[in-house]
């Protein structure tokens, strides 16, 4: 007798840069999370889409759990908790080249208090930075911090695992028919994942200060009058101070020059067309700790 469908939700936790949206990536096979080397890049709960012969599992990408210390962090973590409140099983992320420290253990903390209702599995992840004994080590000092469903090591770069990763969390989804049909990857709108390619453009190789004074609006996108391989991208990319513009600038424009050619190659991959992406920088004064302008700017 043929296995029964399954279909339902997962997310990975962990603490800001444990490889969660790099994990996402792999298993989904296609880019829809943004990933950068910044800690706190992911704000949306962006779901991939897993489709499998039999079963489908929409995984939604939450912000890293922290303690928040301004309005946009509380709100971060408010998403986190109503995510983990939502979904069939949780997949607590750890790099192996990095000590479990006391992020971890908050994490872990407030994950126990869900673990009744909802299965967690360890994920040791980036196992291709360390050697074989480090991932055994890491996974016995995983196993401490909580009680665990099921731990798993995994590589997302080198496809070590993946697959062992989506069968765990299939294997804890309830049976049920897809819930996208249609082969779809991701149900967020183009928008907001075009909006998060310039944001990720944006954040790789800015300095430590920017990570989370960077938020990105997409005003409209349009196909260009008269073309059909051709779409115009008007966006504006937020910051909290005029001396953070100037970084993104760059000297003479080159650094924003170079952002707008890093995004329009992702964009372009994503949309599948040529694109024509107008990006212009606004200041809009503390946004992280004003309630109106952090609506505005969608969070």
């Amino acid at each position: 007798m043929a296995e029964p469908h399954r279909s339902g939700f997962a997310c990975f936790v962990g603490r800001p840069n444990a490889g969660k949206s790099t994990l996402t990536n792999a298993l989904v096979g296609t880019k829809v999370a943004i990933t950068s080397s910044k800690p706190q890049t992911t704000r949306h709960a962006i779901r991939g889409i897993v489709h499998r012969e039999d079963a489908q599992l929409v995984i939604i990408d939450t912000p890293g759990l922290h303690r928040p210390r301004t309005l946009l962090g509380q709100r971060l973590n408010d998403v986190v908790h109503e995510t983990w409140s939502e979904v069939d099983v949780v997949g607590f992320c750890v790099p192996a080249n990095e000590k479990i420290g006391p992020g971890d253990k908050f994490i872990a903390a407030e994950l126990t208090k869900i673990a009744r209702r909802t299965p967690v599995i360890g994920v040791v992840t980036k196992t291709d930075l360390v050697k074989p004994e480090q991932v055994a080590e890491q996974l016995l000092a995983l196993q401490g911090v909580m009680e665990f469903a099921d731990l798993v090591p995994v590589s997302a770069v080198d496809g070590f695992q993946v697959r062992t990763v989506a069968d765990l969390l299939v294997a804890r989804l309830p049976e049920g028919p897809q819930l996208y049909p249609g082969g779809e990857l991701t149900d967020e709108p183009e928008m907001t994942l075009v909006a998060e390619l310039i944001r990720e453009a944006a954040l790789e190789g800015v300095r430590d200060e920017l990570p989370h004074s960077i938020a990105v609006t997409v005003e409209e996108m349009l196909p260009r009058e008269g073309r059909d391989d051709l779409v115009d991208v008007h966006a504006f990319l937020y910051v909290e101070r005029p001396s953070q513009k100037g970084i993104i600038l760059g000297h003479k424009g080159e650094r924003l020059r170079e952002v707008g050619a890093a995004a329009r190659k992702q964009i372009e991959g994503l949309l599948g067309s040529k694109v024509y992406l107008d990006l212009h920088i606004k200041v809009a004064k503390d946004w992280q700790r004003d309630p109106k302008q952090l609506r505005r700017l969608g969070f």
